[in-house]
């Protein structure tokens, strides 16, 4: 059978010569499955790995049916969850666009928002945001959102793992209802299903395989290991014997974390490696990026800030220095490796405490990890970190019985006991700083008298 081509799409030909330009002329089985259904113009929940071209899959039909809109407003949205994904994305529709028409925009907090309002004064058509900035640049009526024809939502479990569910259900509030809504994500949560029925009309579903199942051409192994420094101690054995370790993905489960281990891999492998998490200025991470992108530094360690969506082309290995806490996220870092129909490969760690949680990844992937022994030239280090210190917990805690002296419940001394003096008639005369002031009144008349 003769194989599909862009081509055979249909698209503009300004857009298959970008296409040809990149070297893209054969669609992914996401993107051939798609096409149909958006340009049907119904709602559509695509599902589908990390790395199969989800963005291609739902840019492309959308593209394909574009108009120019002279009243400068967007007529389409798309919704990513993280600043790293606007730039990424928006780069792509402004490269797919860039012989046409097209006014495209990308807008994220941390950046001055009276700034960002000035790039609307020529007009948008595709705008490319966060949640929660395109929502306060619509209140600000920077922008309208009434004539949004086609909202796009990349990651939606994403989005709403982090909170976005308040701004999202806003955004909705502000489109008119007549839209299509397409969504794309490599998971599928209770939270999305129940934001389905709630806004969006029984979409198309589009799958090529179950949520959270991971690209076979991924091998996954593991290594039972002792504690968090020693886990230090792995890394660098695997570095430094491991020739295939050109470009190293490592993730953390928490920002603390991540700039420890930076901090003890810099002294073991100086200007091979660079952090980047949500504490990090923008500039700062999008230079990492690329330098990392670049092949300038070895690796990058980062949060799953960097597990969704984000393709830097040709990562040898994922390596979770840290089992994630959520299985789903599981699928999405190692998605960082294997992209393109290259091979790739994803490393765990992991201790007695994170058995469980690999546990629950091997269930919702339903294949098991691959351990490997660890190995004996790795020193192993005793000493913990502090979140690793267990809590003291007190075995025979003292009970103190109510009313019966000691603790906080003892008998008050006599003088500071309140007394029931009967009524204001029955009251003892009182003191001279504690009287009102007709009673001190009364008082000082008196004596002025005698």
């Amino acid at each position: 059978m003769e194989k599909l081509t862009f081509a055979d799409f249909d698209l503009p030909v300004k857009i298959l010569d970008v296409l040809a330009d990149l070297n893209l002329f054969e669609p992914t089985p996401i993107q051939e499955k798609s096409l149909k259904p958006i340009l049907s113009g119904r709602d559509v929940m695509g599902i589908a790995q990390t790395g199969t071209g989800k963005t291609l899959a739902y840019l492309l039909p959308v593209l394909k049916t574009w108009k120019y809109n002279k009243s400068g407003n967007p007529t389409v949205l798309v919704l990513v969850p993280t600043r790293e994904l606007v730039v990424q994305v928006a780069e792509i529709v402004e490269k797919l666009t860039e012989n046409t028409t097209a006014r495209v925009i990308g807008i994220y907090g941390g950046k001055n928002i009276n700034t960002q309002k000035l790039l609307f004064d020529n007009g948008c058509d595709i705008l490319v945001g966060t949640p929660g900035r395109v929502m306060d640049l619509a209140i600000d009526n920077a922008i309208s959102l009434k004539e949004v024809q086609k909202l796009i939502i990349d990651e939606f479990d994403e989005m709403l793992n982090l909170g976005f569910r308040p701004q999202l259900t806003h955004i909705f509030e502000m489109m008119k209802e007549k839209r299509q809504n397409i969504l794309f994500s490599a998971t599928m949560t209770e939270a999305v299903d129940e934001m389905l029925d709630e806004y969006f009309a029984s979409p198309v579903e589009i799958s090529l395989a179950k949520s959270g199942t991971p690209l076979e051409k991924i091998e996954q192994t593991a290594y039972k290991v002792e504690n968090f420094n020693t886990k230090i101690n792995l890394l660098e054995y695997l570095l430094k014997t491991d020739t295939d370790m050109s470009k190293v993905l490592i993730f953390t489960n928490n920002k603390r974390n991540a700039d420890l281990l930076f901090t003890k891999i810099d002294e073991l492998f100086p200007e091979q490696f660079d952090v980047i998490h949500s504490n990090k200025s923008q500039n700062y991470r999008l230079k990492a990026m690329k330098s990392f992108e670049n092949e300038e530094i070895k690796g990058l360690i980062t949060t799953d800030v960097m597990a969704r969506g984000l393709d830097i082309s040709d990562i040898t290995h994922v390596i979770n220095f840290e089992t994630p806490d959520i299985p789903e996220q599981y699928i999405h870092r190692i998605g960082r490796t294997g992209r393109a129909d290259k091979d790739g490969k994803a490393v765990t760690f992991v201790t007695k405490k994170e058995e469980t949680l690999a546990l629950d990844i091997e269930l919702l992937m339903d294949k098991e990890l691959k351990y490997i022994d660890f190995p004996q030239e790795v020193k192993i280090n005793p000493k913990k970190i502090a979140s690793e210190e267990e809590t003291v917990i007190m075995k025979n805690p003292v009970k103190v019985k109510l009313n019966e002296g000691g603790g906080a419940f003892h008998e008050k001394k006599a003088k500071n006991t309140k007394e029931n003096w009967g009524g204001p008639s029955k009251r003892k005369a009182p003191k001279k700083f504690g009287a009102n002031r007709a009673q001190q009144k009364s008082i000082s008349k008196s004596k002025r008298k005698k």
